[in-house]
């Protein structure tokens, strides 16, 4: 027993040092395969991401951009802010709107850089235009496509249960889906695994048998994770995580999304 310790112990040494001398060869086939081999056979649920994959966020992205002093280039700290504070909240047990989330997160990105706003201007800033944002130009046609063709479509999103049903009825989505499903009803921000879990459950359906459509790499590196299939749309600015196997679609839109699922069988 001692000496298979040893030699564990010798295997990781030597394991971290070839990482150290040379981290290509300990990384290089990281993200090479897709977590699950392309398969020609219809997912049962296409679960949908919303913000960014359905919806525009331009205009509230000149909104937080013109509250932070006119300083488009925080954008993407903001986000990643908002986004490491909505897990820092489903770590510690706890439960905050997203919006909410993302205001506290403005304010703290604000502060670094010696901007001065107040919660009720991040607010503003945040939930004014995204209840009020449109749909990609070609998301319309795709998800009717997508129905046309007999697929089940379900938005799954870390907004509010009624943000999301405000969004929809702005944007004119709503018909298009089945069902909306909001992680404000279990109290977990995607992309922790027993959100995509839950959302199966909810859904009646194995997870192997899902796929999410999102525009964001972690939420589909969490999905892949849960045991889902993805496809992924490449926004601009858009990446897939290196450390998570590659989803079995990455298209620049989603209509190219919905043709390669409408020819499964």
């Amino acid at each position: 027993m001692k000496n298979e310790t040893n030699k564990r112990r010798d295997f990781l040494k030597k394991s971290a040092m070839v990482g150290l001398a040379a981290p290509h060869l300990a990384f290089a086939s990281t993200n090479t395969e897709t977590a699950n081999t392309t398969s020609s056979k219809r997912p049962k649920v296409l679960f949908f991401d919303v913000n960014e994959t359905l919806l525009d966020l331009t205009t509230m992205k000149e909104s937080v951009g013109k509250v932070l002093g006119n300083r488009p280039d925080l954008l993407p700290l903001w986000f990643t802010t908002m986004l490491q504070y909505s897990l820092v909240t489903t770590v510690g047990r706890q439960y905050n709107d997203f919006g909410i989330i993302g205001a506290a997160a403005l304010q703290m990105v604000a502060a670094n850089h010696g901007i001065s706003i107040t919660e009720t201007q991040a607010k503003e800033a945040i939930l004014g235009p995204l209840r009020s944002i449109p749909a990609h130009p070609e998301v319309k046609q795709a998800l009717q496509s997508l129905k046309d063709a007999g697929y089940k479509l379900v938005s799954f999103t870390n907004s509010s249960n009624k943000g999301v049903e405000t969004q929809f009825k702005n944007a004119g989505l709503t018909e298009y889906f089945e069902q909306r499903l909001s992680i404000e009803d279990m109290g977990k921000f995607k992309p922790h695994a027993d959100a995509y879990d839950w959302a199966a459950r909810k859904m009646g359906v194995q997870p192997n048998e899902c796929m999410l459509v999102a525009a964001h790499g972690w939420d589909i590196a969490g999905a892949l994770w849960a045991n889902w299939r993805g496809a992924f749309i490449s926004r601009p600015g858009a990446q897939l995580y290196p450390l998570a196997a590659l989803p079995e679609l990455s298209e620049s839109n989603l209509k190219n999304i919905a043709d390669k699922l409408i020819a499964l069988k």
